[in-house]
């Protein structure tokens, strides 16, 4: 008996023994495994998600007008719903499947996901908070009644791009798609400016937890670890000149019929840019139809940093001023200059070295020409003249440095968006993929009227501004500011400093020359703005297609500033493919002249009585106008004056 006992407390401990050593490995060894498979029954843990940064307009350019920065882009609350099955009771799974459907009008298949055999199972995406409340309202007394845990039915918020202007300034912003990246769960930016300051746009995801145990009838949910928003930026954008250039774009891309269009207005001083536009227009919050579809999949670039163009005679000022550089130079010499502005120069000559196959030709042909009549007339010859005198004193270098270094050709703008190009300024020396040389003898002739050179109508806007301000190359932005949490991260200052690249001398002169473009008889006379100054030019280029020029496809620009003492603004329309018809007064449809320069004039009109600039010119309106006076009009007596001259030198 008592071997017996002994026997029977041997094996009584060496159980209890196996069971001290199970419950030490349990508790022990493993007890932080079971620990999280026991929350796992019991626990989710839910990512909630921060508010992206906001886009605001600029409100501060109206005179006298006090407003708050208005948002172009901003988040709102949206909601997922998740189910989890393995809560809910099987008698009461097609109910609640039911129940849903009708509620929230979801599709028939969320029945399925009911029935899945899964702790979560997501319902429902973008919920409207009216939705959410409709569900909860039904959904947590009949869980109470039936004592099914109510978060067996759980909500996670997000956040949704909304845009309260709708398009407005589409291919700029761009969007976040909607399915978002699987590991980090953040929204992944279809471009633009979203794409671009995507870092200091997004926050840091915080983190929520959730109780779904069936004995806890209470709705535990707990953050514990706040999300993190990410910054607001500030842009240079005023809504309304926005909303004023993408609605003139637009008519006028239709007016002449053109494939599409762009614009871009900038402060000259600044480097600000206060409205770019596009047409066809691209709506962000239907991104998908855009992306998915190849025939508007163009419409989604910023097409004035992305495309670049041979820009034709819109390129005729900036050749004037580089030849007055080189005699500026001569004179430093002691030499005597290249050309003299005010001087008769023969203009009869077609042929320049190496274009004895393409000789160049005036429209109409003309004798002789000043600087300030080859403007006005947009002459080929008299540039190719001046050019040529250039390249034969200082040579092909100098005359290419001037192009980068003075107008920034060839180099990015730095303007803050994705995909911007350096266009193409040819280099000496260099060979194209075809083995071809990038300059040869012909080279100077066509580059100095706009040919065998792409640039982008940014860059052509940041030249143009070196007229504007007085001859310093400003650098095109955006933003005024980042700012998170109050806290300014960047901002730019209000009086910003660039470099000088031509002499105020030279900038007077050129200007001069091209406000003559816009007056009675001009090639830019449609593109005048009524009660105010403005220096622009016209330019029209043909396109290029299989390797030669398509006389039926042209890009057609107008660019100029106004007023032209203390500038607002620098303004470029370029319109794509207008129709290459001959309209009923004569004029050839797809001139720049006749369908880019009057978009550019409605604009500066509107936008210049929106900014509250008073007329500089107030007698300067269409003959016809009772508010015109030829006798005290801007430019009245010079034009008069020039035109005379012209007649005397070009009589037939």
């Amino acid at each position: 008996m008592k071997r017996r006992l002994v026997g029977l407390s041997l094996v009584l401990f060496a159980l209890f023994s196996v069971v001290m050593v199970q419950y030490y490995l349990i508790q022990i060894v493993d007890g932080e495994k079971w620990s999280k498979l026991a929350q796992r029954q019991h626990e989710i843990l839910v990512k909630v998600p921060f508010k992206r940064g906001i886009f605001f307009s600029n409100p501060s350019l109206r005179s006298g007008h006090l407003a708050d920065p208005e948002p172009l882009v901003l988040d709102l609350a949206k909601f997922h719903l998740y189910a989890d099955p393995f809560s809910i009771p099987e008698k009461y799974k097609q109910e609640v499947g039911e129940q849903l459907i009708e509620i929230a009008s979801l599709p028939e298949k969320t029945l399925d996901e009911v029935y899945k055999k899964s702790r979560s199972r997501k319902l429902a995406m973008w919920l409207d908070r009216e939705i959410q409340e409709r569900v909860l309202t039904w959904w947590k007394p009949y869980a109470r009644a039936r004592k099914i845990p109510p978060n067996a039915l759980y909500f996670v918020s997000d956040y949704k791009r909304s845009y309260p202007h709708g398009k407005l300034l589409g291919q700029v912003l761009h969007t976040i798609r909607e399915v978002k990246e699987e590991t980090t769960e953040e929204g992944l930016p279809t471009g633009g400016l979203e794409s671009y300051f995507n870092e200091v746009l997004k926050g840091k995801l915080g983190k929520r937890k959730l109780l779904r145990s069936p004995l806890n009838q209470l709705e535990i949910d707990s953050v514990i670890e706040p999300p993190e928003d990410g910054a607001d930026l500030y842009l240079t954008i005023d809504s309304t000149i926005q909303a004023i250039v993408e609605g003139e774009l637009e008519k006028g891309v239709v007016a002449a019929k053109a494939k599409g269009g762009w614009a871009v207005m900038m402060d000259p001083h600044s480097g600000e840019i206060l409205a770019l536009a596009q047409y066809p227009f691209f709506d962000p919050s239907r991104y998908r139809d855009y992306f998915n579809d190849p025939t508007k999949i163009e419409d989604t670039k910023v097409k004035a940093i992305t495309d670049p163009f041979e820009v034709g005679s819109i390129m005729k000022p900036i050749t004037i001023a580089i030849g007055l550089q080189a005699n500026d130079e001569l004179a430093a010499q002691g030499k005597p200059p290249l050309f003299d502005p005010e001087e008769k120069i023969d203009v009869t000559r077609q042929i320049f070295p190496g274009r004895a196959s393409r000789p160049l030709h005036d429209t109409p042909p003309q004798l002789a020409l000043n600087l300030d009549m080859a403007i006005y007339k947009s002459s080929n010859i008299y540039m190719a003249q001046v050019i040529e005198q250039v390249i034969a004193t200082f040579g092909n270098e100098w005359y290419r440095k001037k192009l980068v270094e003075g107008f920034g050709f060839g180099t990015k703008t730095g303007i803050e968006l994705p995909a911007e190009t350096v266009g193409m300024v040819p280099t000496p020396g260099k060979l194209h993929p075809n083995g071809a040389l990038e300059w040869s003898t012909p080279t100077p002739f066509s580059l100095a009227i706009g040919y065998n050179i792409l640039a982008t109508s940014t860059q052509m806007a940041r030249a143009f501004a070196v007229l504007a301000n007085g001859g310093y190359l400003v650098e095109p932005t955006l933003v005024k500011k980042i700012v998170r949490d109050g806290e300014v991260l960047e901002e730019n200052p209000p009086s910003p400093s660039f470099p000088r690249v031509l002499e105020e001398t030279v900038v007077k002169r050129v200007v001069r020359a091209l406000k003559f473009s816009t007056q009675a008889g001009g090639w830019g006379r449609r593109g005048a703005i009524g009660g105010y100054t403005e220096a622009a030019k016209t330019g029209t280029a043909e396109k290029i297609q299989d390797g030669v020029y398509n006389k039926k496809q042209h890009i057609s620009s107008f660019v100029g500033f106004t007023p032209v003492e203390k500038s607002r603004f620098v303004l470029i329309v370029t319109l794509d493919e207008p129709a290459p018809i001959v309209l009923e007064d004569g004029v050839k449809n797809f001139m720049g002249g006749r369908c880019a320069a009057p978009v550019f004039a409605t604009i500066a009109t509107r936008t210049l009585d929106y900014l509250g600039v008073t007329p500089d010119d107030p007698f300067g309106y269409p003959v016809g106008d009772p508010r015109y006076d030829p006798e005290k009009a801007d430019y009245g007596e010079e034009i008069r004056k020039l035109q005379s001259l012209y007649n005397e030198w070009n009589k037939k």
